[in-house]
């Protein structure tokens, strides 16, 4: 009897657990050091844009970027830019630090919902600097762009979000 209860209680113990953990999407099996993860990211500088990718060999989209780099360390993202729209701690971009995800609009800057993602690589004063992959016409690829000498991606900002597994 004692061995039925128990097998009963780590059957619904594990099932709450399992069934709790399906709406995460933001998880880690261990944490990270923010340096470790912007040394990992900025190694990926220069390869080319690709629509749908997350793959060094073939390219990047952004989301597929953010996805690649934060899956080298074990820590499960959304894939896809949309799914940051109700994902993570915001942040005010004063106080974000490196290993912080940065959220914009898509290029309809009247859509408020999230079409590109990037990850802020530091935030000295005013200097919010973030890698991304970019599809623009100037810069294509993985990049580094300056938040606030860029105009085209202050109109795009919906918010800054925060993983507790970055330290």
């Amino acid at each position: 009897m004692y061995k039925t209860i128990k097998f009963l209680f780590l059957f619904l113990v594990f099932g709450f657990f399992s069934y709790a953990q399906k709406g995460i999407k933001i998880y880690a099996t261990g944490g990270i050091s923010a340096d470790s993860l912007i040394a990992f990211a900025k190694k990926q500088i220069g390869i080319k844009y690709r629509y749908a990718n997350a793959n060094p060999k073939t390219g990047f989209d952004c989301s597929g970027f953010v996805y690649y780099v934060f899956d080298h360390f074990n820590i499960k993202v959304p894939r896809a830019s949309m799914d940051y729209e109700k994902e993570g701690k915001v942040i005010h971009p004063d106080s974000c630090k490196a290993g912080d995800i940065i959220v914009f609009t898509g290029t309809n800057t009247k859509n408020r919902t999230p079409g590109h993602v990037g990850i802020i690589i530091y935030n000295k004063g005013k200097e919010l600097n973030f890698i991304h992959s970019s599809s623009g016409h100037k810069r294509v690829g993985v990049i580094i762009t300056n938040f606030k000498d860029s105009p085209y991606y202050k109109s795009r900002f919906i918010k800054i979000v925060r993983l507790s597994v970055v330290y």
